[in-house]
């Protein structure tokens, strides 16, 4: 499994402007990485495996696409997110199934979902959302289209794996994350969708109804979010952009410090950060 405690990182300064690149190499290399049990759960659960052809979207920087392709899966990812898929490409390109002498790569990646499978290739039996939904209002609403769009591109009765945030009480992030729905009503900003709010029991359900995806089951997936120290913690959970508008109501500075101030009860003796939480996932058939 890959472990959830990383390095330490540091910003330079903390009051100027994280372009891009960096806030995209945060999520990579900090945020990432700790939804990795959730993957390998999800595909230890439906026997992912060198029969397996995956379209994921919003794919991030394909740390999920890797760890399909190196049980022998054929992947494609899908992220709107320029410089994620940057990092994805590099990921991959000399990963598991890149073998010289294929006809076909194991790994393809693209910034929309395809209008048609790729010539020469058969359909999908495997699509996948894994970008946890359910802790940010709005925060499924782009994910009907893109699966309305997805699904035809997959055989009939193909597999869809839908993910999102377990109940507020077993997810220790939660009150870290309600920070950013404070700051932005304390300044009185126009909402813009993104402010934190509880996970609800049918949010996953709702949105595969919405698909006109049949439920078939369900998990549950511990994922604890582990951090070298504070620093690297703020890093990490501002990289996911949940704190955007945050960030636009006040300032980077102001959220660095708050969100750093209600890491307190979760930080060790040894200066780590360490915060439980349970992801659900649900199982559709299209």
């Amino acid at each position: 499994m890959t472990p959830t405690l990383v390095r330490h990182h540091r910003y330079a300064d903390s009051s100027a402007p994280v372009d891009a690149g960096t806030r995209a190499r945060d999520w990579a290399e900090i945020q990432e990485r700790m939804l990795a049990p959730l993957y390998e759960a999800v595909y230890e659960r439906l026997e992912v495996g060198g029969g397996t052809r995956m379209l994921s979207l919003g794919c991030g920087s394909g740390l999920a696409l890797l760890i399909a392709a190196s049980r022998g899966a054929r992947v494609t990812g899908v992220d709107s997110d320029h410089e994620r898929l940057a990092l994805a490409r590099e990921r991959l390109a000399s990963g598991p199934g890149q073998d010289a002498g294929r006809t076909e790569p194991r790994a393809r990646l693209v910034d929309s979902v395809p209008a048609a499978v790729p010539d020469g290739g058969a359909p999908y039996n495997l699509l996948t959302a894994f970008q946890p939904i359910g802790c940010a209002a709005g925060d499924s609403e782009g994910l009907a289209p893109a699966l309305a769009s997805a699904v035809p591109l997959a055989v009939r009765g193909a597999t869809v794996v839908l993910a999102g945030w377990g109940p507020p009480e077993r997810c220790a992030t939660a009150p870290v994350l309600r920070v950013a729905a404070r700051l932005t009503e304390s300044a009185r900003a126009p909402r813009s969708g993104s402010g934190w709010r509880p996970a609800l029991r049918d949010d996953l359900e709702e949105v595969a109804a919405r698909a006109g995806l049949k439920p078939d089951g369900s998990g549950r997936v511990s994922c604890p979010f582990g951090y070298a120290d504070v620093d690297s913690a703020v890093r990490g959970l501002l990289s996911t952009g949940l704190f955007d508008t945050a960030i636009r109501a006040t300032d980077r500075t102001q959220v660095e410090k708050e969100v750093a101030e209600a890491l307190h009860p979760h930080l060790r003796p040894d200066g780590t950060v360490w915060m439980p939480n349970v992801f659900r996932y649900l199982v559709c058939v299209s």
